[in-house]
């Protein structure tokens, strides 16, 4: 086993530093009773209570959050099924176009995306609204989804799947009892995923936005073009704790996920 030297430990310390410190400095600062948010002038809690009261953030955020469940929830399922066609499809006329089309949003710059979606959507007359937000959320965050569960796939034991079959499972109840419940951990991961890139979306989204469906990105990029102000501290205080909470659930579910499975193989192989 190789040791930690101090040069990997010096990098590691100083690119979370880079990464966290700031994070924690707005966490700090979201306290502070000054209007200005570089200069500290004791404890209070009042910016949260403004933030409450402030329906122009309450309802972009309750926009952000529909729109990130609705589009992952779809880039969930279209992105899972994608994979299977990859991993279990073999070799089918137009596989390269279909792994191409598939993989090509994670190296497309968000602005062509976002425009080509755009003209998209100008051409076939429809609305600009939470609508196309999460249709154009759903197609650029259904290749990460798909990368998550194909590399689950890959690795997944065929012959329990096989197992079922031999015992009279349709290929459709072989995928829902055996496989998914297998496979569920990359598939929570890649849902995850999705749900974080459509809350942190910002250039997609302001291409496909209406003029009601104001995502919060796009509020606080607004806001802070006039000015960093306490509230958006205390927001983005509350947004890093959802995400933390968050990741924290989806790792406890994954890993007890993961003991009731090996339990059961454990139990299998003794029966």
């Amino acid at each position: 086993m190789r040791r930690i030297t101090w040069f990997n430990a010096v990098s590691l310390t100083l690119g979370f530093a880079f990464l966290y410190i700031p994070m924690l400095i707005l966490i700090i600062f979201s306290f502070n009773s000054s209007k200005l948010v570089t200069v500290w002038a004791g404890f209070s809690t009042k910016w949260y209570g403004e933030l409450i009261r402030n329906e122009a953030f309450l309802d972009a955020a309750w926009v952000t959050l529909k729109v990130a469940v609705l589009s992952s929830t779809a880039a969930t399922v279209l992105g899972t099924m994608a994979a299977y066609v990859m991993v279990r499809g073999g070799r089918f006329f137009g596989r390269t176009l279909f792994s191409g089309m598939i993989y090509a949003p994670l190296v497309m710059p968000e602005v062509i995306t976002g425009l080509s979606l755009l003209l998209l959507f100008i051409s076939i007359g429809l609305d600009r609204g939470v609508l196309t937000i999460v249709l154009a959320h759903a197609t650029f965050s259904m290749c990460y989804v798909s990368v998550v569960v194909s590399s689950r796939l890959v690795s997944f034991d065929r012959s329990v799947e096989e197992a079922a079959l031999d015992l009279g499972c349709t290929p459709f109840e072989a995928f829902r009892l055996v496989t998914l419940p297998i496979i569920l951990p990359a598939v929570i991961s890649g849902w995850l995923l999705a749900f974080t890139l459509s809350l942190d979306d910002l250039v997609i989204a302001s291409f496909t936005a209406g003029p009601s469906s104001t995502t919060l990105p796009i509020k606080i990029f607004s806001s802070v073009r006039l000015g960093v102000s306490p509230e958006i501290n205390a927001l983005s205080t509350i947004m890093i704790a959802i995400v933390t909470v968050g990741v924290i659930a989806t790792s406890l579910l994954s890993k007890q996920a993961i003991a009731r499975q090996q339990r059961e193989e454990r139990e299998a192989a003794q029966a």
